[in-house]
């Protein structure tokens, strides 16, 4: 209640302790081909080893979404991933023509005939095969793969209490052909007494419902809602199934595709990848990226290798992205053939960033990679732009956001061979006249990133990145807290809350030399009645940036010998 009516005490609780809270500048974003995982959907990974994991290996179709996206993990550790394929694409499954089941949400609405499939497109699928030892002693006994588990399928403990058995079953899923893992038959997962009964519980209190087992924890394979079959009793629960003292009620033992006493294998085919990249498949799959206010992330890069007008418009939907979201910096790179045994590749990529859009949020590169693919044995040439990106999340790792990621101190380029092409001092004045930042390779000191521009046409603060990057975070940083002050009165009180919230932040930034000085004007002279009156809240923040060195001069000078340098210099 707002008053007390009789003589009391009324204890109210005021927070007045709102900070401007500390907001990431270093989670990369990249949408391109891979041969597994998930697609049209964000996943998230943190290391090479789980884009393997998640992803699958690359091969000639997808080295170069791949190779980008683990150059940016060779320095970051959070990166958001969009798969996508083709439209003839298809998961492999045991009905043999294949199905289009691109994530868990397509899943849900799956209509065709296969009762198991591959859990994402692509011919990786159809390498697996799965085994199903029922509660048959005879079938373990003669099993290939018995070895795996501690002792036969049998009854659980739960159908015990129903009346029940022969509920338990023995799960697993192999890498048939060696396709996915180098040797055939390497066993992928197990799965250990999972139940037939819909209403199996594990002791943690989980399902232990074989299908919600598979569908919850598998990498690499889904049992559909068609799979209705291939158990007599598959689906049915313990409380409907359970028969009286003396009356026991026993599930099926074997699967129908195999005789009593018999283990079920399956292996699944009809998997077809489509991972040859389009100018379409890659600006859709930007898209996912859009929304500032659902899906964060700082740096976006094109790694897609397309050739002529597609590159381009790839590479102008990044920058598109990035000015729309106004807390991302895209980063570009040109064709790698632009760059590769060129003899004109400095007048070739000039002409391709001409036809880039101008922009602060976007950074371009002047080369190719030159980068070894473990994978295959082999080397690939593959665009810089994961590397730029990485570099970027470096300096927020050792320094700040609002340092320069270039030069000699944060920008060794890593895991690279090779420059395709390695601008000399007149070439790289044309390369960075036009806003594109040269890499290049020093004897002793290794491979380089050599500018810090923007891609903004326009001559201020704002053409280097680490201006850039310096208000991305202020702004994202100050715009998080400044929420607290929505619905709030626009009186004085709110105006110095404000201001006792951002000053402080502002004052930490400036120690950390991002600025050098402040101001953050936030009371009537700029809350005005008029701006009261239409429910606005208005606060000037004044920032000196720190710029980056880009030019030094050494100015050596010699004197006669009786001259006091105090006469000919300044200072002491």
């Amino acid at each position: 209640m707002a008053f007390l009516v009789s003589p009391g005490v009324q204890v109210k609780e005021i927070d007045l302790t709102n900070v401007v809270p500390a907001v990431s500048s270093s989670i990369g974003a990249i949408a391109g081909s891979f041969q597994w995982g998930p697609a049209d959907v964000i996943q998230t990974v943190g290391s090479e080893e789980q884009l393997v994991s998640v992803f699958g290996k690359p091969n000639d179709d997808t080295f170069s979404t791949f190779l980008t996206a683990s150059q940016f993990l060779a320095y970051a550790n959070t990166l958001r991933v969009v798969r996508k394929v083709g439209s003839s694409a298809l998961n492999a499954g045991d009905g043999g023509s294949g199905s289009l089941i691109k994530n868990d949400d397509d899943a849900q609405v799956y209509s065709g005939v296969d009762n198991l499939v591959a859990k994402y497109p692509g011919v990786i699928g159809n390498s697996i095969i799965v085994e199903i030892c029922p509660a048959d002693s005879g079938a373990f006994a003669g099993w290939a793969s018995k070895d795996n588990f501690n002792s036969a399928p049998g009854t659980s403990a739960q159908a015990e209490a129903f009346n029940c058995s022969n509920d338990e079953m023995h799960i697993v899923v192999a890498d048939a052909n060696g396709v996915i893992t180098g040797a055939a038959g390497t066993i992928l997962e197990t799965y250990s007494y999972v139940s037939q009964a819909s209403d199996a519980k594990s002791s943690d209190g989980t399902s232990n419902y074989w299908k919600n087992v598979i569908n919850t924890q598998s990498n690499w394979i889904r049992v559909t809602t068609a799979f209705t079959s291939e158990f007599a009793d598959s689906g049915t629960a313990f409380t409907a199934m359970g028969g009286t003292t003396g009356n026991v009620v026993a599930y099926n033992t074997a699967p129908a595709s195999a005789g009593a006493g018999s283990t079920s294998d399956t292996t699944l085919s009809g998997g077809v990848s489509d991972d040859t990249l389009t100018v379409g498949l890659v600006t859709d799959g930007m898209d996912m990226f859009g929304d500032a206010e659902t899906v964060e992330i700082s740096l976006l890069m094109n790694g897609a290798d397309l050739s002529g007008a597609d590159h381009i418009t790839a590479c102008n939907k990044a920058i598109a992205i990035a000015e729309g979201r106004k807390d991302t910096v895209a980063f570009v790179s040109p064709n790698t053939s632009d760059s590769i045994s060129n003899p004109n590749a400095a007048t070739d990529i000039i002409t391709w960033r001409s036809s880039l859009t101008s922009s602060s949020y976007a950074f371009a590169d002047s080369s190719a990679l030159y980068v070894y693919d473990k994978y295959n044995d082999t080397y690939r040439w593959v665009p810089a732009s994961g590397s730029m990106a990485g570099l970027a999340a470096n300096a927020d790792l050792v320094a700040d956001a609002w340092f320069s990621p270039a030069g000699f101190t944060r920008g060794n380029i890593r895991n690279v061979t090779k420059l395709a092409f390695n601008p000399k001092q007149a070439e790289r004045d044309d390369l960075y006249k036009n806003g594109i930042n040269p890499l290049v390779s020093f004897p002793g000191a290794g491979t380089l990133l050599y500018g810090d521009k923007t891609l903004q046409y326009k001559a201020s603060a704002f053409d280097r990145i680490n201006v850039r990057r310096l208000f991305i975070v202020l702004e994202k940083a100050i715009s998080r807290a400044s929420k607290a002050s929505l619905f709030e009165f626009n009186d004085e009180f709110t105006r110095a809350q404000f201001r006792n919230m951002v000053e402080p932040f502002l004052r930490d930034v400036k120690g950390r030399r991002g600025v050098t000085d402040f101001k953050v004007v936030c009371d009537d002279t700029n809350n005005t009645g008029d701006i009261i009156d239409t429910n606005r809240f208005v606060a000037d923040i004044y920032i000196k940036p720190a710029r980056s060195i880009n030019f030094i001069t050494l100015n050596f000078i010699a004197t006669r010998t009786g001259v006091e340098f105090s006469e000919i210099a300044g200072g002491n």
